[in-house]
């Protein structure tokens, strides 16, 4: 079904506001960022602050951090630092005090930590020392697990891991620097048993790769860039223990959730190009931290709920950032950004907006569809055009089979198949209760015309309306209409007489452009909801007009410079009235099409969808015909003005380019000129 348009990279317009430097371990301020969200229609919108710049670490007890690489939150709110420039993992609280540090003298570069809730066990990923090391409680290392003794790993491969999440059965999940395999998956049993990659990102094979490799030879594709998929930058791991992958320029792909087959599950609606960390939240939602500090927050289906933070630009202020390499959420939904480059971790507690949301989304999972209802009428209280917030209402009423409300919120969302499910549910029991009156009523018409025209034919009583009708199809204008008619279904015959028979006209193919007019504004802007795709209560009537009329004029001068040309027996008269009746298909099947987008769902699309191709199909169709018949030419020679005429418009559209851009220079010469001018003479 129709989704969310969408979907590349939204562009953020991020505004900072200058607060105070920092200089202590812990400091409170107003967050100097804004919030965003998407809405429906992949626009994107300012909302409320969904969380606040709570805090700023830099140190624990008097340990300072060097280029630290990653964090971890455990349920008991113990903070584990990779802290990589000085070789050791260190343990603190929120408040700054120094709990533990482990594995000095041990490690030398750790990149990645993963703290185990059950026993309280240690993973590091040490990428200099090659090997992943588990320390217990106490700081004393269990295990110590090195480059795979498989073939399946790969002879000429490295081992360097540079981060690690550890499932409830102890099997280990490693990222491993330039390992384009995927996820090193490994088994703790007999010291550490290599299963096999996990989560292999796919190579991007775009058409001109696949061509170009096609037709080079050997020499050439050798010294074409290696087409090779990506290494995941980050990973991490749920309770349900599905695995969470962030990878740069992976495009749509670049957040993923896979489960124990290693397929994704998830289809974000906007992605960061460059993102360093991902983490599970408490609510099945998901957050991916930017390397320059921008923090998403998804729910479970990949709709973004908010983008906020952002890049420091050298003031110090708490809440952005210059280089994130890690996410965490503890168990009160405040989040943990690890800033490498400042050496210190970012805390953002929730809003009262995000409370409220995330007490909805928890109870929506757990299928508690009315007691959801309360906060999200709290949110909609604070922000009506919440789009989410609409969504999961509109989906709650339609639990509680409330479907015409489920509608109206589905509506307000943007939420295609949300609207889809509860129309198709009022459209079943309006048929329920009106399918006997809806036959009466057929057949009653039916009878009705039976009865007319055996009373015609009996007593004549459509005489005068026959006379009338006979009269007024004597008229040029209204012959050369119907003419239309004849010519949409005897294209060749109908191209005769528009060519010789006198049917080119200006009158009656003008009509039919306006009603081509009136028809495609009404369709674009009163079609059904789901086919709609312009915003609610945006029109832009008198640009539609000038857009047909433009296209409709340089499509028939173009086309008559080139038949010209190439010795074409068309006039512009003559070129005009068949593209105009060309149109004729669309001014009879529109109408069709529109009744359909207001009675059918996404189930039957296709009727909809069948209807406009066969429109297309058959107006192509009369442009090919018309334009080889009128002109007389051959086949060859049709195809050949085509391709001229569209090469025409092209280049026409291109100098009008050009020419509106010199105007606008020339214009803005003269405008700089009046100005100096007046500001000389003291005006």
């Amino acid at each position: 079904m129709k989704k969310r348009v969408l979907r590349l990279t939204a562009v953020f317009l991020i505004a900072f506001v200058l607060i105070s430097g920092i200089d202590i371990l812990s400091v409170h301020a107003e967050t100097p960022y804004r919030t965003y969200t998407v809405d429906g229609y992949g626009y994107v919108q300012e909302t409320q602050t969904a969380y606040l710049a709570h805090a700023t670490i830099t140190k624990f007890g008097d340990k300072f951090l060097d280029t630290p690489s990653d964090l971890y939150v455990t349920e008991n709110g113990e903070i584990y630092v990779a802290d990589t420039g000085n070789g050791r993992i260190i343990v603190g609280d929120l408040e700054g005090n120094l709990i533990k540090v482990i594995g000095e003298g041990t490690l030398i570069s750790p990149k990645g930590v993963f703290v185990t809730e059950e026993n309280n066990h240690v993973y590091v990923a040490d990428r200099d020392a090659a090997a992943v090391f588990e320390f217990d409680e106490n700081g004393q290392v269990v295990n110590q697990y090195t480059k795979p003794n498989s073939p399946l790993y790969g002879d000429n491969l490295d081992f360097l891991p540079i981060k690690v999440v550890v499932n409830e059965a102890g099997v280990m999940y490693i990222v491993c620097e330039s390992n384009t395999n995927g996820i090193v998956e490994i088994s703790p049993t007999d010291g550490g048993t290599f299963l096999g990659y996990f989560g292999t990102n796919f190579a991007d094979q775009s058409i001109q790769t696949i061509i170009y490799r096609a037709i080079l030879t050997d020499a050439q594709r050798a010294k074409m860039a290696s087409n090779i998929p990506s290494t995941p930058d980050n990973l991490a791991i749920d309770k349900k223990g599905l695995i969470y992958t962030v990878t740069r320029g992976d495009k749509s792909k670049t957040l993923k959730r896979l489960n124990i087959a290693g397929k994704n599950l998830i289809d974000p609606d906007s992605y960061d190009p460059i993102p360093a960390a991902v983490t599970a939240g408490n609510h099945d939602n998901v957050y991916v931290a930017s390397q320059q500090g921008y923090i998403y927050e998804y729910n479970n289906d990949g709709d973004l709920l908010y983008v906020f933070g952002g890049l420091d630009d050298g003031t110090q202020r708490v809440g952005l950032s210059t280089l994130v390499t890690s996410i965490q959420v503890d168990q009160e939904d405040k989040i943990y950004i690890l800033d490498s480059d400042k050496c210190q971790i970012q805390v953002y507690e929730p809003s009262e907006f995000t409370n409220l949301l995330h007490r909805a989304l928890y109870l929506y999972s757990k299928g508690r569809y009315t007691e959801s209802k309360e906060p999200l009428t709290e949110v909609l209280k604070m922000n009506s055009m919440f789009d989410y917030a609409n969504q999961a209402m509109g989906r709650a009423y339609f639990q509680e089979e409330n479907y015409d409300m489920a509608l109206r919120y589905a509506r307000l969302a943007k939420d295609y198949e949300g609207y889809s499910d509860a129309y198709w549910e009022i459209r079943n029991q309006w048929l329920k209760k009106n399918i006997v009156e809806a036959l009466l009523v057929i057949l009653a018409v039916y009878i009705v015309i039976r009865v007319v025209k055996f009373l015609d034919r009996k007593k004549q009583i459509l005489a005068k309306p026959k006379a009338f009708w006979e009269n007024c199809k004597q008229k040029k204008v209204v012959s050369n209409l119907l003419y239309a008619k004849y010519f949409m279904k005897h294209p060749i015959d109908g191209s005769y007489g528009i060519a010789r028979e006198g049917r080119a006209s200006w009158a009656a193919p003008s009509i039919l452009l306006l009603i081509f007019t009136i028809e495609y504004i009404v369709n674009k802007y009163l079609c059904g909801f789901l086919w709609k795709n312009v915003r609610e209560g945006r029109y832009d009537i008198l640009s539609d007009i000038g857009v047909v009329v433009i296209v409709m004029a340089a499509v028939t001068a173009c086309n008559y410079l080139v038949c010209t040309i190439n010795e074409g027996e068309g006039t512009v008269k003559k070129i005009y009235t068949y593209f105009c009746y060309s149109l004729t298909p669309y001014i009879m099947l529109t109408p069709v099409a529109f009744v359909l987008t207001h009675v059918l769902t996404d189930n039957e699309a296709f009727l909809v969808t069948l209807v406009q191709l066969l429109m297309i199909g058959w107006l192509v169709v009369l442009l090919i015909l018309s334009i080889k018949e009128v002109n007389n030419y051959t086949g060859k020679e049709t195809f050949k003005i085509i391709a001229l005429t569209l090469f025409t418009i092209l280049i026409m559209a291109l100098l009008i380019f050009i020419i509106y851009v010199l105007w606008a220079q020339v214009f803005e010469f003269i405008n700089s000129i009046f100005g100096e001018v007046v500001y000389r003479l003291g005006y």
